[in-house]
């Protein structure tokens, strides 16, 4: 008996863990009146074989710049919900750097009383793009 084996492109990722941003997030009147600190999980599908071939920082996705990009939308923004605020950063990572799949976690810290961690996680795209 023969199989058809359909293989798939391999699929790589950067990630990002436990990257803190302050903003101004909630649905309190309060909650407007401050910024809430947050922290942020990306991973972020993308081709490394390019980058592990050459070894050069131009051959892969800089996450320094990503860093850098995420941070600052997060820090300028306001937003009622983490929920939108995830789907911008989604949004600006598949725009911004060409990534056709990643998966971001928004944690809002202590915004439930009794629970370490509260928040979002969302993927967008595909990871056999």
């Amino acid at each position: 008996m023969a199989f058809n084996l359909v293989t798939r492109p391999a699929v790589d990722i950067i990630f990002l863990k436990e990257l803190k941003a302050e903003c101004v997030v909630g649905v309190w009147g309060w909650e407007h009146q401050i910024r809430q600190r947050i922290s942020i999980d990306l991973e972020m599908g993308v081709d490394i074989k390019r980058a592990a071939d050459s070894d050069k920082l131009d051959d892969t996705l800089n996450y320094k710049a990503v860093v850098k990009r995420v941070i600052a939308f997060v820090e300028d923004s306001r937003f009622h919900l983490i929920e939108t605020l995830a789907e911008g950063i989604a949004d600006l990572l598949k725009g911004e750097f060409d990534i056709p799949w990643c998966r971001v976690t928004v944690d809002k810290g202590g915004a439930v009383r009794g629970a370490r961690a509260v928040g979002v996680v969302i993927e967008r795209g595909r990871k056999d793009a």
